[in-house]
């Protein structure tokens, strides 16, 4: 099949998004993608949508993310520039996200962090992430080798073992009084500090989850609690992002995630996967339940993802991510023969 020409217009709609118009364009997305995207378009008929119907964001179809484990999830057709793929045991399966155009991803997690964060420049950046580096097709060692590489600065760089190293660079910044951001997958970071507990005054530590069956599952409070303890500082940062994402949502501290303007949280009850409530449904109380997320980023392969992750949402959109719900995948690729 021929290739399908990149829609620049829409890519140019995602990254001008905001609250006011944030609805009109996921509809837009949303029909553009049941048009061009075999593996959707057969998930939503499977699911007797009314695509003329879908006029508000609680209506749109949602697909379960274990779809990209089993299914090349392609909005239009397309050779994929890269292929994302998520970490796994040697029996598991991973998902596979094929990305079409690398621009889009680096110009939204790009464009993400400047929002949160300023300038990459304006401070040293310190991988540390190494079960991830022994992959060659990880979309957070892209994203952090970009920044990285954006810094400028000679120290910024990924510490794979060396944690000595690690701990006499973030020294001598602390020393300098250097602005520093540490991200670091969970397990590291708390190896980390615990082989060289000190100080942090100019350092940001920013965790990305995952233990990766190298610890003891804990809780993000317990992670936070312990890092906040052997760094002595009052707050840790932490990523919220997936191999089936373009996007990221940031936490600057107690766990409260926020999300830039073209990607939104929405919540669906576990025991009825098409009741969905967005954060306008918790003007009264938080809600808990289980997380959809939009992301307009994902033009060309979902947007609409149903995710294996628990949430508490509050009325500003921000969120809490409290755990993963009991099955490990959400029914519904035994529907599709594609």
């Amino acid at each position: 099949m021929k290739e399908t020409v990149k829609n620049t217009d829409l890519e140019k709609k995602v990254f001008a998004a905001s609250a006011d118009n944030f609805s009109a364009l996921a509809l837009e997305i949303f029909r553009f993608q049941y048009e061009h995207n075999p593996v959707y378009q057969q998930y939503c008929d499977v699911i007797n949508t009314d695509v003329a119907a879908v006029d508000r964001l609680e209506k749109i179809p949602f697909l379960p993310v274990s779809f990209f484990k089993t299914h090349p999830v392609k909005t239009t057709e397309f050779e994929p520039e890269a292929v994302f793929e998520s970490s796994g045991t040697t029996t598991s399966i991973n998902s596979r996200h094929l990305v079409k155009d690398l621009t889009v991803y680096r110009k939204s997690f790009m464009t993400c962090y400047e929002r949160f964060y300023g300038s990459p420049m304006s401070k040293c950046i310190l991988g540390l992430l190494p079960s991830y580096l022994e992959r060659n097709n990880s979309s957070l060692v892209m994203m952090t080798d970009e920044l990285i590489k954006a810094s400028a600065d000679p120290l910024s760089g990924f510490y794979l073992y060396d944690l000595e190293k690690l701990h006499r660079t973030i020294l001598h910044n602390e020393l300098l009084k250097m602005p520093t951001l540490l991200i670091g997958v969970t397990y590291a970071l708390l190896e980390f500090a615990e082989k060289y507990p000190m100080q942090l005054r100019h350092t940001i530590v920013m965790e990305t989850g995952g233990m990766k069956g190298r610890r003891e599952e804990m809780t993000r409070q317990q992670v936070h609690e312990l890092l906040q303890k052997q760094f002595a500082i009052g707050l840790v940062h932490s990523e919220y992002g997936m191999t089936e994402l373009l996007s990221q949502a940031y936490s600057k501290g107690d766990g409260i995630f926020h999300c830039p303007a073209w990607m939104k949280i929405l919540l669906r009850d576990e025991d009825d996967p098409f009741h969905v409530t967005s954060a306008e449904g918790a003007i009264n109380h938080p809600l808990t339940g289980a997380i959809n997320i939009i992301d307009l980023a994902n033009i060309y392969s979902c947007s609409f993802i149903a995710t294996d992750d628990i949430a508490r949402l509050h009325s500003n959109e921000s969120f809490e991510v409290l755990g993963r719900m009991d099955s490990s995948d959400i029914r519904g690729c035994s529907l599709l023969t594609v």
